[in-house]
């Protein structure tokens, strides 16, 4: 059974994916909408071929591999990786190194006045590691999070088009929100775990091939709608690899008077769904940890098994990744939810 601290509660949930939308809207974000095909009309009396439905689901794990001083391991086959699903061994079916599966890839910057002194340099390698990373077959998104989440460009290929949203990042200075009344006072915040909750549940969960989400940020949460348990749900729902570049400007706190809390939020999203998170002291180091991921998204593996026994009936089910005969340090996520038939046939990646 899944711990009761990964459960959500839906109305929470409910109330932010209206406002997100209701946010995206205030911002003349393009929306983009799913119509189905007209169904052919029926011959009367034409009997319908009956429906083959999906006996097996491929669940793909990509793994880093580190070893000493955190060097990535690159030279790994098949038969050095020990797979088991909630405690049962698996058969490695599909198996890549330097994979070259599509990348869906999401940057969401923090714009809350906390981070006024680093938006400049942040953006400078948020551009460079964009043209860097993305290939042919892959595509990005931006947005923007403070006291709303903001989506500045839904997922485009376009290197140019990309860095033209990051630009458009600016620092929430007021602590209001877009959609607050006239006359409320400013509520400040960063609303982080929803930005990680809505780039999961209503932008990646339908993509297909890698997934993986990059906040630059301090790591603070204030305000957001969605828990931690609740953000982390939601990319393991969606499959989803969190990344987070955690830069802080102690004096801002100093200034506020208030204490800067650190970054273990962050670095949970990251331990769960096979991420890391890397904590720079000083903004010339931010060009450096976008370096860092570029690298390990060159050099993950993937590992693909069809596991027996699936209920699809929600119920997390935990991975665990080893490395036969070394004493490598494994980073994968720590499992997926068994979800129902239908968003299983729909979510059931090509081998």
């Amino acid at each position: 059974m899944k711990p009761s601290v990964r459960s959500r509660d839906r109305m929470d949930a409910t109330s932010i994916s209206r406002a997100a939308r209701a946010s995206l809207a205030a911002v003349l974000c393009v929306v983009i909408i799913a119509v189905p095909a007209a169904p052919q009309q029926q011959t009367a009396g034409a009997s319908l071929p009956k429906a083959i439905k999906a006996t097996s689901v491929v669940v793909n794990v990509y793994a880093i591999i580190e070893g000493r001083r955190g060097h990535l391991i690159r030279d790994l086959t098949k038969n050095d990786f020990e797979l088991t699903d909630d405690g049962v061994p698996q058969t490695i079916q599909y198996f890549s190194q330097d994979t070259n599966t599509a990348l869906n890839l999401g940057i969401a910057i923090d714009t809350s006045a906390s981070q006024s002194q680093m938006i400049g340099t942040e953006q400078a390698a948020a551009k460079k590691f964009v043209r860097s990373v993305l290939q042919s077959q892959d595509q990005a998104f931006v947005m923007n999070f403070d006291t709303d989440v903001r989506l500045l460009k839904d997922f485009t290929g376009a290197t140019a088009e990309l860095g033209q949203a990051i630009d458009s990042a600016e620092i929430n200075t007021t602590g209001r929100s877009i959609l607050a009344a006239s006359g409320e006072k400013p509520t400040g915040g960063t609303h982080l775990f929803d930005a990680v909750f809505l780039a999961s549940s209503e932008l990646m969960k339908t993509r297909v091939g890698r997934k993986v989400l990059v906040l630059v940020t301090d790591g603070e949460d204030q305000g957001s709608k969605t828990t931690l348990a609740g953000s982390i749900e939601s990319a393991e729902k969606a499959d989803v690899i969190v990344y987070s570049i955690v830069v802080s400007d102690p004096e801002f706190y100093n200034m506020m008077g208030s204490t800067y809390h650190g970054s273990a939020g962050v670095r949970r999203l990251a331990r769960e769904t096979g991420g890391s998170t890397i904590r720079v002291k000083t903004v010339d180091e931010i060009g450096q940890a976008f370096d860092q991921i570029a690298r390990e998204l060159r050099s993950q593996y993937r590992l693909g098994y069809s596991p027996a026994g699936l209920r699809h009936d929600g119920s997390f089910r935990r991975i665990e990744v080893k490395v036969r005969s070394h004493n490598y340090t494994v980073r994968a996520r720590a499992g997926y939810y068994d979800q129902t038939e239908e968003r299983a046939d729909a979510a059931n990646s090509h081998p």
